[in-house]
This record gives C-alpha cells, sequence and structure tokens, in this order.
C-alpha cells in the first residue's frame, strides 16, 4: 500500500507527520513524500525541511494521498502541476485526503465539488468558493474523500482511516502505542469554544498567523 504525502514551500509541519506517524504503521505501508522536485522541501516557518524522495512524475498510482495544509495553499490553488497531478492519481487512489487547508488544493483540482469536506476555520469561504460544503466537523468522509480541519486533526483523520482500513483494534494499538491522549491545558482548541474576543481577534489579523 503506497501513501504519498504531497509537499510544497510553505507546508505546516504537523499537518504531514501528524498523519504520517499513523498511517505509516499500517500493514504494508510505503510512504513517499512527495513534490514537484525532488529534495528538500521549506515549512512555513522556513526553520524545518521534509525531504521529497520522488517528484509527482515518479508517483502515479498511490493508494492514499494526503493533501497538508499551509499557507502555500493559497498560492498553488492555481498550480496545474499540483491540481493535475491530485486529478490523475485520484483517478486510481482509494482514499484521496487533506489536512487543514489542504482540502482547498482538492477543491481547486475539482475533486471536492459538491461534497461535504472540512478545512482551518479560518479558510471556510475559500472552501466554499471552490465548490466544497464546509462542515464544521473535526474529520469528514463523503465517500473517498476524507479532510480533516485544522493542523492537529490531522493525528485524528489518519488514526480513524487507519480503523477504516486495519479495523479498530489496529487503530486502537497504533493510539495506544502513540499514547495520543488529548489533556490540553486549555479549552480553546475551536472556535465554539474559544473566548469569543480571541476568535474575532484572529479573524481581523489571521495574515499574522497564516502568512
Amino acid at each position: 500500500m503506497q501513501i504519498a504525502v504531497l509537499l510544497y514551500d510553505r507546508f505546516t509541519s504537523l499537518d504531514a507527520i501528524g498523519p504520517y506517524e499513523t498511517l505509516c504503521r499500517l500493514p504494508d505501508a510505503e510512504v513517499v513524500f512527495v513534490a514537484e522536485q525532488a529534495g528538500p522541501v521549506v515549512n512555513d516557518k522556513g526553520s524545518l525541511h521534509l525531504v521529497a524522495e520522488k517528484t509527482l512524475a515518479e508517483v502515479d498510482r498511490p493508494d492514499i494521498v494526503v493533501v497538508p495544509g499551509g499557507p502555500g495553499t493559497r498560492e498553488l490553488t492555481g498550480n496545474e502541476a499540483l491540481t493535475g497531478w491530485l486529478r490523475a492519481v485520484d483517478a486510481t487512489t482509494t482514499w484521496t485526503t487533506s489536512v487543514c487547508t489542504g482540502s482547498l488544493l482538492l477543491a481547486a483540482a475539482g475533486l471536492l465539488t459538491g461534497r461535504r469536506a472540512t478545512t482551518h476555520w479560518l479558510t471556510y469561504d475559500d472552501l466554499a468558493a471552490l465548490g466544497a460544503e464546509p462542515t464544521g466537523e473535526r474529520v469528514v468522509f463523503d465517500g473517498k474523500y476524507v479532510t480533516a480541519a485544522g493542523v492537529s486533526s490531522g493525528i485524528d483523520m489518519g488514526l480513524t482511516l487507519v480503523g477504516r482500513i486495519a479495523g479498530d483494534e489496529f487503530a486502537q494499538a497504533v493510539q495506544l502505542l502513540t499514547e495520543y491522549d488529548p489533556q490540553p491545558p486549555y479549552d480553546a482548541g475551536s472556535p465554539d469554544k474559544a473566548p469569543a474576543e480571541l476568535v474575532e481577534k484572529l479573524r481581523a489579523g489571521s495574515h499574522l498567523i497564516l502568512k
């Protein structure tokens, strides 16, 4: 089972690594990081690089595609090399997935038109403008398309998908071995729970965190 994780300049690290840490544990999993060009790809803070082992052209029939989000997606919705590759591989994938604003790339490729999907809460309008039907759910399944909300939800998406593929017991074992037992110090992880004034500040100054 080949799992292709798409990389591009200014991706968000946990969007890629969260799903990787769960999906890589599937039986017979082969995870490959891919990009337009092979080599190091820099994250959204410019301080961490992941290495794309293969170019898009070298990976043409993955079983699972994972598209992480990040500020870089805003410039890439019109990138035909990426969106064209997504359309091409989607023809044979078993699962096509995204985390955070990665769903904007799937939508830009025409894969989420009329489908329920999610993204980072600050970009629901962008997702709707690309033809999808945004929801406030953390992980959304619509057929073979699986989209996760912001950043950390990629872990939930990966773990849920592991359960669909390998069964609940296997997914529970992965959760236990990775000791994924969230106990956050604050209950402010969604706009519905966070203080209203904080939500408004981030809406007003979203460029500060999404640039």
